[in-house]
């Protein structure tokens, strides 16, 4: 069998037992089992996704060509480790705490939770990428290349473009089983970051296997090997001072701007305390990846023949000295490099694209109206895969279009000066309050469009995209606008001239148009969030995200519902979820749920909040709010911006004007409670009483004025028992003491039961109802239902002061849910009144003769425990009342009784 037999072999059962160990991770965590997933030892092993091709291949090459400026590459990050260890600590609490997934929702989190931000820093990295993603697929290709040389039994070329799609293709398959099964941001990708670790160790053996070699199988030992460092050119090359500080500069802007190291440093974290092990294993780790870089380059310019491509010394020193195992070992270093590299940028980058891409378009273009999570899901699963298989083939296209002739080094430093231009926005998000959106998105604008024109452009040379007069003399012949030349800095190299020029500039515009540009009100709440994180979040680990979170909607929903109702309503979900015993996740439909039980009793705007301000991780202090105040009066003495009213403080204003509107009537109506309790008692209570004793006392009264009397104490004690049962009725419902007769029905029937018993078949009033419409079969308590419709009917009949009464009954199905809205043609209710026509002892009006003013109370507590609810509709003409109730099989129906 040939080398490149072997080869493809070895590769083959290589990805193989990477998805066996993928495979076994995921399972082992799934049964919670994998408590070592989470070791801090796994953390720091899946940090070393820095450590790509470029390091294992191309410091070799770097090395020979630049002497020690390869270690700029490893500076970089072991500085920040060491140095910024507080600022990756807090990126990671942000990222916990604002449930961050990519580097750029954690900007436009940052930025008022900007979109049109998260769409530009997602576009900017799959471009920033693109050049890194081609490397890894670049030194696979010469990697087969060099085992085809040596290998007599393969005649002719190996088709490189051939071998980078095929890959390509592997990665592709590999990246989609294990990078896109789920999408919560709290679950990790227990699989990959195993895989990823074994990879860690492999490509760290292989490097140590080779370096050994050179240096006693070679060179003949420590002190040879050194002699020979002293001869070559590697010892006399001088590193220039600015070249040495911008390539460090730029080696840990990008290690911590890079979307892979984000997505393995933040989102795959698992508690805060591991970066401290990583703070030292970490260096450590690039460090025994960098020990014999120097050797083995100065072993291969001695014994390589000449115009040898030293990046390849890795693999070519073990194949030209009979070391085929090695060589094989040396190879599966350089493929797990390259490999861990492409997966976990694919699946950072598929994320970004598809949160801050194709969702919200879809979104758009379906009206909104897409609120079932199957869909959602799977739409989301599908944008991510779709986006893996566009990110890789850019990176392939990107290969082909480039050639792939350049040295890896080269290609990688185009991509660490395009991801560094997040940097700005990110520290400044993290530490600067007064940083705003206009400014972000104006430095990353500048920033970028000056890494286009200067580094990425000029990498694919003279072409179509960028011809050779705009190289050499400059965008329209003007010579100070060169590309590597801008402003005159001439002479400059061409990395370190795009990078000061695009991160100065960024920077400046990104500080100078924060300072005079005013923040929005998220803007400023977010900012007191991020850069005050450690005042009002938990370190990560103990509790999870989840559990916390169902914690805080119990305390909050036992306040509005009610102890008893509250704890039903949470442990009937933990058993439908398999978590009998436990607070039950807090997933979509279930939040769902919650927010309609306790929008009866708060309204649905102010449910809505509650419940985002706690599953958002929303959590501002007094202090800072006061801040923010303080800081906004002062801006508001300088200043006349101010003037011009946010679309969003007049909502949050208006919502705050509802909400106060009914707490007043609220608190007026509970203030009137036994007053109002005593009168309905008091009014039959009086009337039997007396004319009671003008029966006692009436002597001989004609047998016409005693029935009479009679009569009267006779609807007056009716009323009273009406009054009475339903006040025993509203009881029951409040404390959750009724038993549900579940049964079957049919929607058409129930309605004629109504409609007959509310006195609407007397023609007083028109009714209009669609009978095909009406045919719906329910599994519910009929019962209690048809006391709901009567209800309403009866209010219909009563307070419709239209000329020609009319009531429209309408019924619909929409999203799992059976609506049926009862519109009349009268004038409504009033908008001052609407808020509190749910709570007892509510009239619509004290002119019309009515009841107590319990029905709607009794209505909303009827619906609440059949699952739905009663709510009034505002933007219909007329008085409009809407009942809704989810539509389930007799099965489900009898489950959540």
């Amino acid at each position: 069998m040939g080398a490149l037999n072997v080869i493809v072999l070895v590769s083959l059962v290589y990805v193989a037992m990477l998805f066996c160990v993928a495979f076994a991770a995921d399972r082992a965590a799934a049964r919670g089992r994998g408590t070592w997933l989470r070791s801090p030892i796994i953390y720091t092993l899946s940090l070393s996704i820095y450590c790509t091709a470029w390091t294992f291949y191309g410091a070799v090459g770097f090395a020979a060509r630049s002497g020690l400026e390869y270690l700029t590459i490893y500076l970089g990050p072991t500085l920040v480790m060491v140095g910024w260890w507080w600022t990756l600590r807090k990126m990671v609490r942000v990222g916990r705490s604002q449930r961050i997934t990519s580097i750029a929702d954690l900007i436009s989190s940052r930025f008022g939770k900007s979109n049109a931000l998260a769409v530009f820093v997602t576009v900017l990295a799959v471009i920033a990428s693109t050049p890194y993603i081609a490397l890894q697929l670049q030194s696979v290709t010469i990697s087969f290349a060099a085992f085809a040389a040596v290998d007599p039994t393969h005649t002719g070329e190996i088709s490189e473009t051939g071998v980078a799609l095929w890959v390509a293709i592997g990665l592709m398959v590999f990246t989609i089983l294990f990078g896109t099964r789920n999408l919560d941001a709290n679950e990790r990708h227990h699989g990959l970051v195993m895989a990823i670790a074994l990879e860690a160790v492999v490509k760290l053996f292989a490097l140590l296997a080779v370096g050994i070699f050179v240096v006693w199988g070679l060179a003949g030992g420590v002190e040879q090997t050194l002699a020979r460092i002293d001869q070559s050119a590697i010892a006399r090359w001088e590193v220039p001072g600015s070249r040495w500080v911008g390539l460090t500069l730029l080696s840990a802007a990008a290690f911590m701007c890079l979307p892979r190291m984000f997505q393995v440093m933040v989102v795959e974290n698992e508690e805060e305390g591991h970066l401290r092990t990583a703070s030292w294993a970490f260096p450590t780790y690039v460090m025994l990846m960098s020990l014999f870089v120097v050797p083995i380059a100065a072993v291969g310019l001695d014994l390589s023949p000449a115009g040898a491509n030293p990046d390849l010394f890795v693999l070519t020193l073990p194949l030209e000295n009979g070391q085929e195992g090695l060589a094989v070992l040396s190879f599966l270093g350089g493929f797990s490099s390259a490999t861990s590299m492409v997966i976990v940028a694919a699946i950072a980058l598929s994320t970004m694209v598809s949160n801050h891409v194709v969702m919200p378009v879809w979104l758009h273009m379906t009206g909104g109206s897409a609120v079932i999570s199957g869909d959602v899901r799977t739409v989301a699963i599908r944008a991510r895969r779709l986006s893996i298989m566009v990110i890789l083939f850019l990176g392939y296209l990107y290969f082909r279009v480039s050639g792939g002739g350049a040295a890896l080094a080269a290609i990688g430093l185009i991509s660490f000066v395009g991801v560094a231009q997040f940097l700005p926005a990110l520290l400044g998000g993290l530490f600067w309050r007064g940083a705003n959106r206009r400014g972000a998105l104006a430095g990353l604008a500048v920033g970028f469009a000056v890494w286009m024109y200067s580094l990425f452009l000029p990498s694919f040379g003279a072409s179509a995209v960028m011809p050779q007069g705009v190289l050499e003399n400059g965008l329209l012949g003007l010579a100070w606008l060169r590309p590597q030349a801008l402003f005159g800095a001439a002479g400059m190299d061409p990395v370190v001239h795009a990078f000061m020029w695009s991160l100065s500039l960024n920077i400046v515009v990104f500080v100078f148009v924060s300072l005079i540009s005013f923040p929005q009100p998220v803007e400023r709440l977010q900012g007191a969030q991020f850069v005050n994180v450690f005042d009002h979040s938990a370190p990560s680990g103990g509790w999870t995200g989840g559990l916390a979170q169902s914690e805080d909607l119990m305390i909050m929903a036992q306040r509005i519902m009610g102890a008893r109702e509250a704890q039903a309503l949470f442990g009937e979900v933990a058993r439908e979820q398999g978590m009998s015993g436990y607070l039950p996740e807090p997933t979509p439909d279930f939040l769902s749920r919650l927010e309609r039980s306790l929008a009866g009793s708060v309204g649905a705007a102010t449910a809505h909040a509650m419940i985002s301000q706690i599953v958002g991780g929303a959590s501002v202090s007094v202090q800072d709010l006061m801040a923010v105040a303080d800081e906004t009066a002062q801006i508001m003495e300088y200043s006349s911006q101010l003037e011009m009213k946010t679309e969003e403080q007049a909502r949050t204003a208006r919502q705050l004007r509802q909400v106060n509107e009914k707490l007043t009537q609220i608190s007026v109506q509970k203030d009137a409670f036994l007053s109002q309790i005593s009168h309905e008692l008091r009014t039959p209570m009086t009337s039997i009483r007396a004319f009671s004793e003008i029966l006692r006392d009436g002597g001989e009264m004609p047998p016409e004025g005693q029935r009479r009397y009679a009569s009267i104490i006779h609807d007056e004690a009716i009323r009273l028992t009406r009054l009475l049962d339903d006040l025993l009725d509203l009881s029951v419902l409040e404390n959750a003491q009724i038993v549900l007769n579940v049964q079957e029905g049919d929607l058409g029937t129930l309605l004629d039961r109504a409609e007959v018993a509310a006195g609407l078949s007397d023609g007083t009033m028109t009714v209009g109802r669609d009978a095909d419409a009406d045919q719906v079969r329910l599994y519910t308590d009929t019962d209690r239902l048809a006391q709901v419709f009567i209800n309403l009917m009866s209010n219909a009949r009563k307070y419709c002061d239209a000329d020609a009464p009319r009531l429209d009954i309408r019924v619909a199905e929409r999203d799992g849910m059976l609506l049926v809205d009862f519109i009349d043609n009268g004038s409504g209710i009033p908008a001052g009144q609407q808020g509190a026509i749910f709570e007892k002892f509510s009239r619509v009006s004290e002119n019309k003769a009515g009841g107590a003013g319990l029905g709607l109370a009794i209505c909303r507590e009827i619906m609440a425990r059949l699952g739905g609810g009663v709510e009034y509709l505002p933007e219909q003409k007329g008085g409009a009342f809407r009942v809704y109730l989810p539509v389930a099989e007799a099965g489900a129906a009898e489950a959540a009784q």
